[in-house]
């Protein structure tokens, strides 16, 4: 996104002391990451308004020699007649006498070519015999859009000499922002939001503009043309507005305006008026608009006026959209219908059965708000990615659509004509207060910001600030009523209050200080896992961490059934669309990495969570998660040894944490076992419990992951290893004590751990700590940490 600071300054009164770079460097910390700054303040060096006195065509050609008042102004090298005059040669057909047009002199760039590597420097020379002193220019060269057509023309008024860049602020910052970091703040996508956080973050009063009149007509004039509107389902389509607009006499000459050069700085080209405005207002003020041809729709939908219908697509439907594509639709995408015929992409993209052209004679403005999941899963599956669809993911409220409905129409008064307006709002959104105080805000923050700071800062953004007590001014209140205003969304709770009193105030003013509170207590959980991690290290295993969302396929590979893993509504790819409810895909698929480079001889584990739908949610609707291990061990080619290699880091595992396990013959299908060669695989039970699966893999999973015979693994729930564990090894450290003790030898860990067990008495438990062996050396240094009973008691 990039914002025009000329234009923010339209809206904010920047105090002389906050330099360019303290006001880009205060955007970057408190609002949103600023990834360059345009630097367009020569950009339109030397150009000029002018007026065109003369034209007389050149013979034989299409070119037209003109004399043109440049005021006072005087080029080096430029001379003017004896009326004071500079000749130039123009090969546009929509210059004449009398119009304004701009004026590139001798020794200007073309603005259009100043970022290229050999910007083009307009000169004088010889076109036809005649001299040409400079270029009368047209949009594309001043880089104002496309339009090569002809000449750009300026509105009547302007004394000629005039620079172009103070008619139309183009001696201009704009700030490039980076999109990403304004996730949750689609007020942010509008030039006034924009505004108003900047008032914010320099702590001054923002005056909320008005963007349409106060005289603007809102009552329907003419109800035969009052859209009929149809919301499906409120939760894809909070709020639909609309105004209906009649042709109006002719639309007035198109002249440059500032809403042309708005729309330039911000990477979009101008069109046509109607859509122009559309697009003026979206950058205006965050909300995206559309602009059907009220006849077509009426036409396509086959009724005498329009009925909208806002609904989710059906499959087997295709829409052809403005930039001649046919998209075939999916279930989750949301469309507008006339009648029941979709003609446009919701938040997307309209529909090229109902697009504006130049015979449109009346017209239908849309502004709406649709569900941002829906619309990011639209903006993936069809790859759009508009200027609309993106304001529309971040999550736009539906509180200011009429009003940039309205204001669209104004900016059409003098072609059309409002006739009517709808507005389809099911469920309205208001934010509710949140009560807080001054004591709150300043505990959480470390900081000792006063009643009054706090209350200013959040006025200037639009928050309201009230008290039960109801009065305004000396308030002695200790908790105060916040609430959001009807553009912030992302206001829910009193953490929410707190974080915006940090963030406007600056987290960098906050005085780094040491927390009061006591430091956490040990995660049993988190030891358990880091030290089972570092057990399965020392004896050869490679940890791996791989994606907690896989796809459907690889689920079906393993011979899972993809209804009992939790499907992502809008995940990132439609490779991972689950959530994994094992590990055993995500491992088979680098088993196969392995085998394919060739490595023949691995073992690879991985402890991470998994969910499944059967095992159901908790009390707060969360669904339950397990964290299991998954392992998987391959023996040399031809070996038939790996299940017992798999079963032999079971029993390691075990023999640590003082486990005995059962091995039995598989009873029934479960989701754990699905993998595995029900003949070839055991369940490890621990005092009647399951602990986990151990077996080789069936034909068919081999198959499916292109696999070679000689592997084998297994998947247990290391929350009941742990239980387990600590039920039968349990430590009172009051009751123990412990020693570390380190012995050089060239015997293996195993072999060196019933060495020091035969040499130690009153033995709790031993712990290994470290092996290292130095290179080139032949002996190893083994650590343990050994726990002893107390000899008192």
């Amino acid at each position: 996104m990039k914002v025009s600071l000329n234009w923010l300054k339209r809206y904010i009164n920047i105090p002389a002391e906050v330099s360019t770079d303290e006001l880009v460097r205060l955007i970057g910390a408190r609002l949103v990451e600023v990834e360059g700054v345009i630097d367009e303040t020569h950009k339109y060096d030397n150009i000029y308004i002018v007026r065109v006195e003369s034209c007389e065509k050149i013979p034989d050609t299409h070119l037209t020699l003109c004399q043109i008042n440049v005021g006072d102004v005087e080029v080096s090298k430029v001379e003017k007649n004896a009326e004071g005059l500079v000749q130039v040669v123009c090969g546009a057909p929509n210059v004449r006498e009398g119009m304004l047009a701009v004026w590139v002199a001798p020794g200007a760039i073309v603005p259009a070519s100043v970022r290229e590597d050999a910007p083009f420097v307009i000169g004088k020379r010889k076109m036809q015999g005649y001299e040409s002193c400079g270029m009368l220019a047209g949009a594309d060269e001043l880089d104002f859009g496309d339009d090569h057509s002809g000449i750009v023309e300026i509105a009547p008024g302007i004394e000629p000499g005039t620079p172009l860049a103070d008619v139309f602020m183009l001696n201009d910052l704009v700030l490039d922002i980076e999109n990403k970091s304004l996730t949750h703040r689609p007020d942010c996508f509008g030039i006034i939001g924009f505004a108003r956080e900047v008032a914010g973050i320099l702590g001054i009063e923002f005056e909320e503009p008005r963007i349409y009149p106060e005289g603007f007509e809102l009552n329907g004039v003419d109800k035969t043309m009052e859209p009929v509107i149809k919301i499906e389902d409120s939760n894809i389509c909070r709020r639909y507005s609309t105004v209906a607009l009649r042709k109006n006499g002719e639309m007035k000459k198109k002249y440059l305006s500032l809403e042309d050069t708005l729309l330039a700085k911000s990477g979009m080209k101008p069109i046509d008026p109607i859509v122009d405005a559309t697009n003026f207002l979206m950058l205006l003020t965050g909300q995206p608009l559309h602009a059907f041809d009220y006849d077509k729709f009426v036409k396509v939908g086959k009724s005498d006026k329009p009925v909208i219908k806002v609904r989710l697509a059906k499959k087997s439907e295709k829409l052809m959209l403005l930039d001649g594509k046919e998209v075939e639709l999916c279930d989750d995408d949301i469309v507008i219908c006339s009648g029941d015929t979709p003609v446009a992409l919701a938040g997307a993209m309209g529909g090229e059965s109902t697009m504006i052209d130049e015979n449109t004679k009346n017209i239908i403005i849309e502004s709406a708000t649709f569900s941002l999941y829906n619309l990011r899963k639209t903006q993936m599956v069809h790859g759009i990615f508009t200027e609309a669809i993106t304001r529309f993911t971040k999550g736009q409220s539906p509180n200011q659509t009429m009003e940039v409905a309205t204001a669209c129409a104004q900016c059409l008064i003098d072609g059309f004509k409002a006739v009517s307006v709808a507005d389809a709002y099911p469920e309205p959104v208001k934010n509710e207060a949140i009560k807080i105080s001054a004591e709150q805000i300043n505990t959480l923050l470390g900081t000792e910001y006063s009643y009054e700071l706090i209350e200013k800062t959040l006025r200037n953004v639009g928050f309201e600030i009230s008290c039960d007590c109801g009065k305004k001014d000396a308030c002695k209140c200790e908790y105060v009523n916040v609430t959001a205003p009807a553009w912030r969304m992302d206001i829910h709770i009193k953490e929410d209050v707190i974080e915006e009193v940090g963030r406007l105030l600056g987290y960098d003013n906050i005085l780094l200080t040491l927390p009061l509170h006591a430091s956490a207590g040990r995660n049993s959980s988190f030891e358990f896992k880091a030290e089972l991690r570092e057990l399965l290290a020392r004896y050869g295993a490679n940890e791996v961490l791989t994606y907690s969302f896989i796809s459907e396929k690889l689920l079906q590979k393993c011979g899972l059934d993809p209804s009992n893993s939790y499907k992502i509504i809008n995940s990132i790819s439609p490779d991972l669309q689950y959530v994994r409810q094992s590990l055993i895909p995500s491992l088979l698929d680098k088993a196969y990495v392995n085998q394919k480079m060739p490595i023949d001889k691995f073992a690879i584990f991985e402890i991470n969570d998994t969910y499944q739908k059967q095992n159901g949610v908790d009390i707060d609707g969360v669904p339950v998660e397990k964290t299991s291990l998954g392992f998987v061990v391959a023996e040399r080619k031809n070996d038939t040894t790996a299940y017992y290699k798999a079963k032999k880091y079971i029993n390691k595992i075990l023999s640590v944490y003082g486990v005995e396990a059962k091995y039995l013959p598989l009873k029934n299908e479960t989701p754990e076992s699905m993998p595995f060669e029900n003949k070839r695989a055991a369940e490890i039970v621990v005092d009647g419990e399951l602990l986990g699966i151990v077996g080789e893999f069936k034909n068919s999973v081999r198959n499916e992951f292109k696999l070679a015979p000689y592997l084998a693994g297994f998947e247990i729930d290391v929350k009941v290893l742990a239980e387990k564990n600590s039920e039968k090894r349990k430590i009172d450290l009051d009751e123990t004590l412990s020693e570390d003790v380190t012995i050089t030898t060239n015997k293996t860990y195993d072999e060196a751990l019933v060495e020091v067990e035969k040499k130690r008495q009153n033995i709790v438990k031993i712990l290994p700590l470290s092996i290292y062996q130095a290179p080139g050396q032949q002996t190893r240094n083994i650590s343990f940490r050994i726990f002893y009973k107390k000899q008192d008691r």
